[in-house]
């Protein structure tokens, strides 16, 4: 798709959102906001305070850890809870409040182990346990230590994860290199697994992520937007790049993609912005809520 047609998409299954209606903005980080340099643009953080100058509130709603995503919050001045985990975890930086925070059960965490762990997987994958906003793996592996780097955080390998899980993770993420295995992953294990017991996701194609069922960014954000701010979705402007982002588009009055997401989340957006390169969630808020 060419960046003119893609800018110019609007979906026959969403009628037109007045920006005067939108009060709320929520911006994934990686992908949407934050690209290679793993920074906000200057022209991003101009469009967020522009629209915050109209008396938009902007919020954050990842799939990083709370730690992770706590520099981006702080970048952009929100004043609102930080939604990270793909939501299990809503915070206030402010207060320390946290509003949610909804887990893995032991039991699953367990058998999702378990699965990783057969003969011809365990050398394949990278495995990530998230628990009370830290960070532990069995081994540091290449993969796992280029994700910390990143992230800004440290693991702690533990050798055998079954000891950590005394407390239940806040997430699960197995890491390949082979999207082929991370989509056989998801594939089989969506067989195993209903959407009530647990939420199975993509982040990027290289990460696998499973979290408690109700945790969605479809569910953050209708948290931030009809429980602490009395908003409805006809409030609320979203933009993100992948299939965890899926959920908080199809909520929102005005759902926007990326031009660096898959051809899949493309197509349930109502807007399709230029690529994270090329500043397009400023691109898109220009169109939305400045012009």
């Amino acid at each position: 798709m060419s960046k003119a047609s893609a800018q110019n998409l609007v979906s026959s299954d969403h009628q037109a959102v007045d920006q005067a209606e939108i009060k709320l903005l929520v911006l994934d980080i990686d992908g949407t906001i934050s690209g290679k340099s793993n920074t906000i643009s200057k022209p991003v953080k101009r469009a967020i305070a522009a629209a915050q100058a109209r008396g938009i509130q902007v919020a954050i709603a990842t799939g990083r850890m709370y730690r992770s995503a706590l520099r981006f919050h702080e970048a952009i001045g929100s004043i609102l809870p930080l939604a990270a985990y793909q939501g299990a975890w809503i915070q206030d930086p402010a207060t320390q409040k946290i509003h949610r925070h909804l887990t893995v059960s032991r039991e699953i965490a367990h058998k999702l182990l378990d699965y990783f762990e057969q003969p011809e997987l365990r050398s394949l994958l990278s495995v990530h346990f998230y628990i009370n906003d830290q960070l532990y793996v069995r081994e540091l592996t290449r993969e796992t230590k280029i994700y910390a780097q990143r992230s800004g955080i440290t693991a702690t390998p533990v050798g055998d994860l079954r000891q950590v899980l005394t407390n239940e993770p806040t997430k699960v993420l197995a890491l390949c290199d082979d999207t082929d295995v991370i989509d056989s992953i998801l594939g089989n294990l969506r067989l195993q697994y209903t959407p009530s017991e647990l939420y199975l996701t993509t982040s990027v194609a290289t990460f696998f992520e499973a979290t408690h069922a109700s945790v969605n960014k479809g569910t953050a954000v209708r948290y931030l937007a009809e429980e602490l701010l009395g908003l409805q979705a006809a409030n609320v402007m979203t933009i993100g790049d992948n299939f965890n982002d899926v959920e908080m588009l199809e909520y929102a009055g005005i759902g926007v993609a990326m031009g660096n997401a898959p051809a899949g989340v493309q197509a349930i957006a109502q807007w399709v912005a230029p690529t994270v390169e090329e500043d397009g969630a400023a691109v898109a808020i220009e169109q939305f809520l400045l012009s």
